[in-house]
């Protein structure tokens, strides 16, 4: 598909948030046609950003509502679609209130497939979409975005609306513009990045360019990285520490993935270890000249259940919070038991954020922009899988168009 912006692979973000899956997006080699948000600090880090990081150096950004945007000029020229839906109708710091809270905004996900027909839609979201209580409406989604041109009238509820959308599937009739939908739960942890953070991926590709999701496969591994530290030995000479001694509540782990050795084809998981190297240690209140964001907060305190995350494993999945910063889930866990605020540079590494990348705001803001943003490695991941995908697909199709010919 070629369109006015000279590039085959254009996208469109909605929900930037600081960026993350956008720059997923973009390492993934799309170009963003437009990448819309509606919070100033986080719009600033955007534009604040588009001078220091060379990816984001053209990106348009709308400082607007969804719910206000106009997609038709777009239509037939977006290959991808992108959304990072507001997740706190769906997570527990939100108060789960779902389909009911006035923060869900999968009707204008689904306004916004119905005008742009992209060839695929990546939509990012909580675990807590899967939970039982959830299920009805995460179904409603998926019928939704399988026939977008079968959108609910305002006064009608979603709960009747799905009724119609099952009835109309069953008789075949989805409407011109269909979807194959289906959707994955994956750990950050497992594509490299340094935080065990559990995010679902709806994906959708338009349904005449016959391609469905296939399960993406885990590139990094626990296993590896028990290997590493209680096998080989690696993981300790990379970093230059002694050993510990093994645990021993691993030894029957340790002893299993020894035997397994040489099949163990994943790389390791990494570590807020490994993803802090070369940064020192932030100072209280006090910037670090050369290090953007890298300024220390007093306070932290451990709590049971709230403990920090440990140096030499992924690091706890970070969280925005609806009042401040969660203390124990953005809090560091020394070697010797004590514990400290991450600085926002150290977070925005756990999220696989270039180090140029500057946050506008306070700091408490820019956990805010962290806690809410996807892992830009996992985001890549997912949309490299999701392109190739399409690619292998658009080929075959080429291939027998040319045998019928």
């Amino acid at each position: 598909m070629e369109n006015t912006y000279g590039c085959q692979d254009t996208s469109i973000e909605l929900f930037t948030g600081a960026g993350g899956l956008a720059l997923g997006v973009a390492r993934a080699g799309y170009r963003h046609a437009a990448v819309v948000e509606w919070n100033r600090d986080a719009c600033e880090s955007l534009r604040l950003n588009s001078l220091r990081v060379p990816e984001m150096a053209d990106w348009p950004v709308f400082e607007a509502d969804v719910a206000e945007f106009d997609f038709t000029p777009f239509r037939g020229q977006i290959r991808l679609l992108a959304a990072g839906a507001p997740c706190q109708p769906f997570s527990l710091g939100g108060k789960h209130k779902g389909d009911s809270d006035a923060r869900n905004m999968f009707p204008q996900v689904f306004r916004a497939v119905r005008e742009l027909a992209p060839d695929i839609v990546i939509v990012e979201n909580v675990k807590g979409l899967l939970r039982q209580s959830f299920r009805p409406y995460f179904d409603y989604i998926k019928r939704q975005l399988a026939a977008p041109e079968r959108s609910c009238p305002r006064t009608r509820d979603w709960r009747e609306h799905d009724s119609k959308l099952v009835s109309q599937a069953r008789a075949g009739h989805v409407g011109e513009l269909s979807y194959h939908v289906d959707h994955q739960l994956l750990n950050a942890a497992d594509f490299g990045v340094p935080q065990t953070r559990q995010r679902v991926f709806i994906v959708a590709f338009r349904a005449d360019l016959g391609v469905r999701w296939r399960a993406m496969a885990a590139t990094h591994s626990e296993d590896a990285l028990l290997h590493s530290k209680w096998v080989d030995g690696s993981y300790w000479r990379e970093h230059c520490r002694k050993r510990p001694d093994t645990p021993d509540s691993l030894r029957e782990r340790i002893s299993r993935v020894e035997v397994l050795g040489g099949t163990l084809f994943e790389k390791r998981w990494r570590t807020v270890r490994d993803a802090l190297e070369g940064l020192p240690e932030p100072k209280d209140k006090r910037e670090s000249p050369h290090i953007l964001n890298h300024v220390g907060n007093p306070g932290a305190r451990s709590y049971p259940g709230h403990t920090g995350s440990p140096y030499d494993a992924p690091a706890k999945t970070l969280k925005a919070g609806d009042h401040g910063v969660p203390g124990g889930e953005n809090m560091l866990r020394r070697d010797d038991g004590s514990v400290r605020y991450f600085s926002v540079r150290e977070a925005a590494r756990l999220q696989c954020f270039p180090d140029e990348y500057e946050f506008a705001g306070a700091w408490s803001e820019g956990f805010r922009q962290l806690g809410n943003a996807v892992p830009v490695l996992l985001a890549q991941a997912v949309v490299e899988h999701a392109t190739r995908l399409l690619n292998a697909a658009s080929t075959t199709h080429s291939r027998v168009r040319e045998r019928v010919a």
